[in-house]
């Protein structure tokens, strides 16, 4: 008698069953995250020196606050799951030359760039969660939401990346970021989209990952 083998648990499921998951997405759950972080010193070592550059842009201090609120509000269990399944890197070498980017798995959640002296950010989040049918259809964006989440209506703009239920989100200005990350159905869209991708296994980039971008991600 043939059986059908067990398929193995993956992701982000290793550690919260789905119940767990969809309370922390609602905010209706305190998760209950590692004590200890497992760290690689080499790892640490390895992009300090980036780090230290870092620190000497005009966005610098804003760039750590604002990955301080992300860290904390929009990654689950972040120390018990840090780098292998989600990583954040510093200045990394890519054509858009970003100041940081938080990924998951083989995807981009979140990213900050320098604009002039001040700063720019892009969320992935799905589609649907943006729409006023919540339907994954282009045409039906809630525009009038997404500029009422933001300091002033041209901070926010959008674009929609390749793939299926995928929105990108453009936030201008660190008044605006903090703002937008402030609002409860947006932060449920990052929380949904984030664990949907913590899920699908082991994170892609996690030799790119900075440790000391991560201290502030998880020092509250």
């Amino acid at each position: 008698m043939s059986t059908t083998p067990r398929r193995s648990t993956t992701g982000l499921r290793k550690f919260l069953d789905p119940e767990q998951q969809r309370d922390w997405i609602e905010g209706e759950a305190d998760l209950i995250d590692a004590e200890e972080r497992l760290e690689s010193l080499e790892q640490r070592f390895k992009y300090v020196a980036r780090f230290e550059k870092l620190l000497h842009r005009p966005q610098a201090q804003d760039v750590l606050e604002i990955l301080g609120v992300y860290g904390q509000a929009c990654i689950p269990i972040p120390r018990k799951t840090e780098r292998h399944y989600w990583s954040v890197s510093c200045l990394p070498s890519t054509s858009d030359k970003p100041l940081i980017r938080v990924n998951a798995s083989w995807m981009e959640l979140f990213t900050l760039y320098a604009d002039g002296e001040g700063l720019r950010a892009r969320f992935l989040v799905h589609l649907s969660h943006f729409t006023t049918d919540h339907s994954p259809a282009q045409g039906d964006v809630d525009k009038p939401f997404l500029e009422n989440c933001v300091a002033t209506p041209g901070d926010v703009g959008y674009f929609f990346p390749r793939g299926e239920d995928i929105f990108g989100i453009t936030v201008r200005g660190s008044a605006s970021i903090r703002k937008f990350l402030a609002e409860r159905r947006i932060l449920r869209a990052i929380r949904t989209f984030n664990v949907t991708h913590m899920n699908r296994g082991r994170n892609a980039y996690q030799a790119s990952h900075c440790y000391s971008l991560a201290d502030t991600m998880l020092a509250g």
